[in-house]
């Protein structure tokens, strides 16, 4: 799926985010330090994007299921390394990242624990997991118009312009069937992280969780 709408991918994270996915992601990378970086589920490279912003010349790795959306990461983001694999069994060897993000992937992850298991491996002591992923709105009132955007409105756009039937309603589905924001930090806690916290951005639309290796 994520591989047919490749293509058009970018494009449509802007429009339909109103361009807000990238103060996301920057709020996102602004919790990181170090020099080793890794991306889960990366896509097309937007986040190890933000990170060479930030941070220049540092070690940048991107890994993700979907080869299509890695050829596009590549020609973006020159001077980085990237590899097709899934979540749970990331293939680095233990300790090697100042730190591991994930954003809007961990929901399409089948074993979430394993997963969580294997970014406390490969990141070092003291390296932060940064996790960006949707939520269901906080706000009552905005619940209802992101509810009615999100399952109506951009299934539509996203139809029309990828092409794809299925893909923008497969995403909002499985915004809802997401583990809410407290489980989430329960399971970051229960595999090891320490410190770990949440925020919420945009009326809670999404939310950045936050753990450190010990």
């Amino acid at each position: 799926m994520f591989s047919n709408i490749s293509p058009t991918y970018d494009f449509l994270n802007r429009l339909l985010s109103f361009n807000i996915d990238k103060v996301w992601r920057k709020r996102a990378v602004s919790l990181l330090k170090g020099n080793f970086f890794l991306d889960v589920a990366t896509g097309t490279g937007d986040v190890l994007l933000e990170v060479k912003k930030k941070f220049g010349s540092v070690e940048l790795t991107g890994v993700d299921l979907s080869l299509d959306m890695l050829k596009i990461a590549n020609k973006k983001i020159k001077d980085s390394s990237f590899v097709c694999a899934p979540a749970e069994r990331l293939p680095f060897k233990d300790n090697s990242f100042d730190g591991v993000t994930i954003a809007f992937g961990l929901r399409n992850v089948v074993d979430r624990v394993s997963a969580l298991f294997e970014f406390k491996r490969v990141l070092k002591s003291g390296g932060k997991l940064v996790i960006l992923e949707f939520n269901r709105p906080v706000n009552r009132f905005f619940g209802m118009l992101y509810g009615f955007y999100s399952f109506t409105f951009m299934p539509f756009v996203g139809r029309l312009i990828s092409k794809d039937k299925a893909a923008y309603t497969y995403l909002p589905k499985s915004i809802r069937r997401f583990p809410d924001v407290e489980f989430l930090r329960s399971m970051m806690e229960s595999v090891g992280f320490k410190d770990v916290y949440y925020q919420p951005l945009t009326f809670g639309v999404s939310f950045i969780h936050c753990g450190k290796k010990p």
